[in-house]
This record gives structure tokens, sequence and C-alpha cells, in this order.
């Protein structure tokens, strides 16, 4: 799956005049249908590329947090600005960034609510790769298309166990681990896969 904001923006974040108007009441009742529709994306059971051009900042970078994999154009820029509002980061950016980009390089995005360019987005991770603009779309739909021709089961199971295990200690990881390894022997991908290598060498496997 490919999330993509168009050619000149990918998400440039919350509508603050929209936003200005509403009271502790309000955001109460909205914050966590919020949270939950970024969760949602996050938990989407297939590898997700961010196609980032432009601005992804606040809300567009936290959607940006969801995907397993982000490329973004040579000019584009992300960050968290909330702290200039007066407020912190609401849809998971203080979480999912942490994660990410580890604690440190995450608040002083968060602390200082200061932009990155694609550069620094590369080179602290919160970006995987740059690539010029009229390439970003392509690029992110050449690296899902190449995962979708792969076994869905093992990759759902694969995205599953990273993101599950980071949630909890070593031990329960290594058992979300184990139950998916030995459940993947039930799948006719891994009949197909191993066969395919038996018989064919490696990576030429044709999955359903």
């Amino acid at each position: 799956m490919v999330i993509w904001g168009g050619e000149k923006v990918f998400a440039a974040g919350a509508d603050i005049k929209e936003m200005q108007t509403m009271d502790h009441a309000a955001m109460v009742a909205r914050s966590r249908g919020l949270q939950d529709s970024f969760t949602a994306v996050a938990r989407i059971p297939k590898p997700v590329v961010a196609a980032v051009t432009g601005y992804a900042l606040g809300g567009g970078c936290e959607l940006a947090l969801c995907a397993d994999f982000r490329i973004a154009a040579e000019g584009a820029k992300l960050g968290q600005p909330e702290i200039l509002l007066g407020l912190i980061p609401g849809a998971g950016g203080t979480q999912r960034l942490a994660r990410l980009v580890g604690p440190s390089k995450a608040k002083d995005l968060i602390f200082t609510g200061r932009q990155v360019k694609a550069d620094e987005a590369l080179a602290i991770g919160l970006v995987d790769r740059v690539v010029p603009a009229a390439e970003v779309y392509e690029q992110a739909h050449a690296w899902a298309a190449r995962l979708a021709a792969g076994p869905a089961i093992a990759l759902r199971a694969a995205k599953e166990a990273v993101d599950s295990g980071l949630e909890t200690d070593i031990d329960t990881g290594l058992a979300i681990e184990r139950n998916w390894f030995a459940g993947l022997f039930a799948t006719e991908d891994r009949e197909i896969g191993m066969r395919s290598f038996v018989e064919d060498g490696p990576g030429k496997a044709k999955f359903i």
C-alpha cells in the first residue's frame, strides 16, 4: 500500500483555525478517534510505504510515521511543530517518532518544533530513502509492487512480529515470533516457497 498526498504536499497538518475554536471537552471527545484512525493505518496487515513530497508536518508527519517505509522528495520537510502552538503531538507522534529515531532525536524535534529537511530526516532515520521529487511516487509504487508479489501471510506475520515485539519485553516478543513462524508452516505459500527453493534455487517462487 502507498500513502501519497500528491505532487506538492504530503499532508501539512491540522486546520489551526478550526482547532482554535475547540475547548478541552471537544478535544477529549475527538482525540481518541484521531489516534484510532492513525493506529488503523499503522496496523494495516501488509507493507505500507509513505511517498512524501513537500510538507509532512504535525499530523502529516504522524501519518508518515504509521508507514513501514518512507520515501521522501529531496525538497521535503518533516516535523512536529505542535509545541509552537502550546501543544504536543496528539496522533501518535510522541510514541512512534521516539520508537523510530530514538528518544533523544524525537525530543529534539518535539521540544523545538523545528522542521527537518530530507537530508537530515534521512540521517536520523526519519525517512528511509531520498529521491528527486518526480520519482517519489514511482519509487514508492515500485517498493510496494515488489512486496505485493511476495507471500502475503508471511509479510503480515513479519510486520506484526516486529511491531508487536517492540511494544513488549524480549521473551514475549520471541513468543510472538515463534508462534507466527510455526503457524506459517500451515500455509500454501510456505509450501510454494520451499518447493521452489529446492527445485529452482532461491528467489524464484511465484506466490499466490
